[in-house]
């Protein structure tokens, strides 16, 4: 039998420590947790497989633990807690490497899955998939072949690199600065992003206005369902 995989808690509230202890050892997660950033930065020391950060630190803005935990471990998946008012940390949080966020209040139902996804992530970001599937759309990496069912998509190149970034990260929420460095450069105008995501939408989604593949993170960004979630 393989080792449980071992979830790092950083979280200043004890309830909510408490919660997240007892909702992750009943799915067979090894829980750490740590009340502030002093603690987690030494338990960075057990190699955690997943780090679950509150934004909310008594002795540290979560922002610069943030960046610090990713010089420590690059690879190490993070789900960020925050709360709804605070967006634009959430979208900070996710420019410097954070995998997900989930806000506060949450359920645990919700915060698994979101720890599920961030982890079938990181395993997939080791080795290109070279076919991915949700739904009835496939995407052929290899020979560059997008499908809906059995109908082929024609997608224009820049369609189809944005589509290609939405899969290497499926399951990640992916800024829209983060779109735009990627495919556009820091410099070009934001709209690039939402014009190429409505037109991807429209040739992949059945009902682009309610889209079951492409899903918007409001104020943040987009992510790219995966299949579990359907």
């Amino acid at each position: 039998m393989s080792a449980p995989l071992n979830v790092l808690v950083i979280d200043d509230e004890p309830p909510i420590r408490k919660l997240l202890r007892m909702g992750l050892a009943t799915q067979g997660y090894q829980v750490t947790d740590a009340p502030n950033a002093k603690a987690a930065l030494e338990l960075m020391d057990t190699k955690p497989d997943l780090i679950i950060l509150d934004l909310g630190l008594p002795d540290m803005q979560g922002l610069d633990l943030l960046s610090a935990l990713r010089a420590k471990n690059e690879s190490v998946p993070i789900v960020v807690l925050s709360s709804r008012a605070d967006e634009g940390a959430k979208v900070h949080a996710l420019d410097l490497g954070a995998d997900d966020y989930v806000t506060k209040p949450f359920g645990i139902n919700e915060l698994l899955a979101r720890i599920r996804a961030a982890l079938r992530h990181q395993l997939q970001s080791h080795g290109e998939r070279p076919i991915f599937r949700v739904g009835d759309l496939s995407v052929d990496l290899v020979r560059r072949i997008v499908k809906v069912g059995d109908r082929e998509v024609k997608l224009s190149p820049k369609e189809y690199d944005l589509l290609r970034l939405f899969v290497q990260h499926a399951g990640k929420v992916l800024t829209h600065n983060l779109l735009l460095r990627e495919l556009w450069g820091p410099s070009a105008d934001s709209q690039y992003v939402r014009v190429y995501v409505r037109q991807l939408r429209q040739k992949i989604e059945t009902h682009p206005e309610s889209p079951e593949y492409i899903l918007t993170e409001t104020g943040v960004g987009y992510r790219l369902r995966i299949p579990d979630e359907l």
